[in-house]
């Protein structure tokens, strides 16, 4: 399996993947811009050039390279005003991965802030057919995150993520992204290997396995069905490491990178210390965990 990390790209876009390769990581996920701000000045044409440069020299399949947008998008926003800003926001994020030759771009489905689950997936689909339309030329895929349902979020489950695709125009520009954590905080319990085949064949029958194109591998800090989204270090949470065991032995993911969203720590050495976790579950006896704090 590819494994990596969400990585900062502080000093320039091609920094993250270097950083990435420093501590073995095959798969990579970064912000093309501050996640915080709604515009940002465009992209560095050096730093354009350095990013696919990198890309190449470090040996990282392109597959593996994976963008996440904007935590301020809320194209499911039944509010005109934010919905274009959302839509514009987001056609800007596709551009960013067009430049730099990103095939992935990972966006939560948004909250349709009371106007009902049913609009909500209208207006998420909606959204997505006009930036489609706006760019005829578009091949990155929009993957769509798993939630864990805080308030109205949409894709706590899997039905409604399937309603969103099952209507958008462009079907092979949309995939999905899955959190271990948010699944498992919306109430599909992964914990033990029946409990996670449960959860992958509600998942392969409402949306398809073919349209899983990256995991989030993060533990949970609470229970399942409690709809918190708090990660934590794997093996430490509520998932345990049982369940992840079923993921980095699934031969159905072995195409799909796998990415950690879990605090660093000083010079990113939780991410070492997880990445050794999964890595020591692949195929072997229960590792004990190192401790991160």
């Amino acid at each position: 399996m590819q494994l990596g990390a969400h990585m900062s790209i502080a000093g320039g876009v091609h920094l993250a993947l270097e950083r990435a390769a420093e501590i073995q990581m095959t798969a990579c996920q970064i912000f093309t811009k501050n996640d915080r701000q709604w515009v940002a000045k465009p992209l560095d044409p050096d730093n354009i050039r350095r990013f696919r440069e990198q890309r190449e020299a470090l040996g990282f399949n392109r597959a593996a390279i994976i963008s996440h947008a904007s935590y301020l998008i809320n194209l499911a926003s039944p509010d005109d005003l934010l919905w274009h800003k959302s839509m514009e926001a987001f056609q800007d994020e596709l551009e960013r991965c067009r430049l730099l030759d990103v095939p992935y771009l990972v966006v939560h489905p948004g909250a349709h802030v009371g106007s009902g689950t049913e609009v909500g997936v209208r207006r998420v689909a909606a959204a997505l057919d006009a930036i489609h339309h706006a760019l005829p030329d578009n091949q990155t895929m929009t993957l769509l995150e798993t939630t864990a349902g805080q308030g109205t979020t949409l894709g706590a489950s899997f039905d409604e993520i399937a309603a969103i695709m099952a209507i958008t125009r462009d079907q092979e520009l949309v995939g999905v992204c899955l959190d271990t954590c948010h699944v498992f905080a919306a109430g599909y319990d992964l914990r033990e290997p029946e409990g996670y085949a449960t959860t992958m064949e509600s998942f392969d029958r409402s949306i398809g396995l073919e349209r899983l194109r990256a995991i989030h591998v993060n533990d949970s800090k609470h229970p399942a069905g409690s709809r918190k989204d708090r990660h934590q270090h794997i093996g430490q949470g509520e998932i345990g490491l049982e369940g992840f065991r079923s993921v980095v032995n699934d031969p159905r993911l072995r195409s799909v990178p796998a990415l950690l969203e879990t605090e660093k720590g000083d010079n990113g050495e939780h991410d070492v210390r997880n990445l050794a976790t999964l890595r020591g579950l692949i195929g072997h006896a229960t590792p004990e965990v190192a401790p991160t704090s």
